[in-house]
């Protein structure tokens, strides 16, 4: 729900980041310590940390993760644990299955379907099919061969600073992702649906553009295969509102012959609290949809569901096989991670502490005009940083590293790279989104 916006000059010209270089450490400058010089000779080139000085993490549990100086942080920023840190539930569940058995999906193992039976329970009856897989880039890459076998196209629409993995495929549709250059010329970005793009008709203005996207795809020669959005527009800056807003959208792709990829790694397992899934939230039925991070709460697991004949048609000329998608030890992490969420009442707690986080948010921003926007829906949240109006991401760079200092956690999204990416643990209490809020406070200086 988004909670305000304040208009405001803008007298200069803010340059898009990319999302790699957001909070991120930079190496030069003064000597590394003696676990970052580790890492930066490993690693290489290839090292992203967080931070003008990394931390080295030992220990975390609920929502705070514990530094090897015995520092206590509050974790804003991971929705991998999605149930909380080193969740006792799912710790015990992966323990024990390893202990009896991990082998891969060649073999009938009834941990496996109990889990995908319990997994299919939360989500629509036509996507009756489901693939595991390790990461959410294999879940969407799986995912784009089906959509372009299914629709005979090979064009991509997805919004301009939209990630969604790290195959070379999945890259292709990650704008967010390239340093230098831009997407090929099977991909057609639309701009991400804010008030500032399309003032009070987000829904029609985002249907328009994505009209606009097919007609370029076509123009190139390319018929659409899908749409493939991340339904809360996590890496575009956090944009949940009004619910049901891509609806049209959807419509345009599917008349025009694409399918509708739901890309749920950011906001699904009950994050938004008004649904379990983003797409659930807008009213939506997708074709196909992608997970990913939250699914086994830091076990490396993620999957694709799909309607059954979209598969078939696939499997008839490709077909698929993962070593290690559907191995027992990931479903039993996935299922405790399901039984946490029911158990524990944990979408109403993100729908609860949700609203408490932006109220709480929105008295700050009524103290200070450092906070031009509020975005959000249930422990999802967006909080546009500007200085006199105009967006400002060397003041959100500074925010992220004074509430470091403050012991809290947290992470940039957006185009222009100034807006708090707010994405706690599910089991979030009250009292720690007061601690947030309060340390944002003194961060910002009101």
């Amino acid at each position: 729900m988004a909670r305000r916006t304040k208009p405001g000059p803008k007298a200069r010209a803010v340059e898009a980041r990319q999302i790699l270089d957001m909070n991120a450490y930079r190496p030069g400058g003064a000597a590394a310590a003696p676990a970052l010089a580790r890492r930066l000779a490993n690693y290489g080139a290839a090292a992203v940390l967080f931070y003008d000085d990394p931390i080295e993490m030992v220990a975390a549990e609920g929502a705070w993760m514990i530094a090897a100086d015995g520092s206590r942080y509050l974790d804003f920023y991971n929705n991998v644990p999605s149930v909380g840190h080193t969740h006792p539930r799912v710790v015990a569940a992966v323990q024990e299955q390893v202990a009896r058995l991990n082998i891969n999906s060649r073999y009938l193992n009834r941990v496996v379907d109990d889990y995908l039976e319990a997994l299919k329970a939360y989500l629509p009856d036509s996507l009756s099919n489901v693939v595991l897989t390790c990461s959410g880039s294999e879940a969407n890459d799986l995912a784009m061969r089906v959509a372009a076998k299914a629709s005979g196209g090979s064009g991509f629409v997805v919004t301009r600073t939209a990630y969604h993995g790290n195959t070379s495929a999945v890259t292709g549709i990650s704008p967010s992702a390239f340093k230098r250059g831009a997407p090929a010329d099977h991909v057609a970005c639309v701009p991400e649906p804010s008030a500032e793009q399309f003032g009070a008709h987000i829904a029609e203005g985002f249907a328009a553009a994505v009209r606009q996207a097919l007609d370029e795809l076509a123009a190139r020669g390319h018929r659409p295969a899908a749409l493939v959005c991340d339904t809360i527009f996590s890496s575009d800056g956090v944009h949940a509102d009004p619910p049901g807003f891509p609806v049209a959208a959807v419509a345009a792709v599917r008349q025009a012959g694409g399918l509708f990829i739901a890309d749920e790694v950011q906001p699904g397992f009950a994050r938004t609290g008004d649904g379990f899934w983003g797409f659930e939230r807008h009213g939506l039925v997708p074709d196909m949809v992608t997970m990913g991070k939250p699914m086994g709460n830091g076990f490396p697991m993620a999957g694709l569901a799909v309607r059954p004949e979209l598969l078939d048609a696939f499997c008839a000329d490709t077909g698929y096989f993962n070593t290690f998608g559907a191995n027992p030890v990931a479903a039993a992490a996935g299922h405790a991670v399901l039984q946490a969420i029911e158990e524990e009442g944990l979408q109403g707690n993100a729908a609860t502490v949700g609203r408490h986080l932006q109220a709480r948010l929105g008295d700050l921003a009524a103290r200070s005009d450092r906070i031009a926007a509020i975005r959000g829906a249930g422990l999802f949240v967006g909080v546009d940083l500007a200085s006199d109006g105009v967006p400002d991401p060397d003041l959100a760079a500074r925010t992220i590293n004074g509430l470091r200092r403050e012991r809290v956690l947290i992470g940039a999204a957006g185009r222009l790279g100034h807006t708090l990416k707010v994405r706690p643990p599910l089991c979030l209490t009250l009292a720690e989104a007061d601690i947030f809020v309060d340390a944002l406070a003194r961060v910002l200086g009101r």
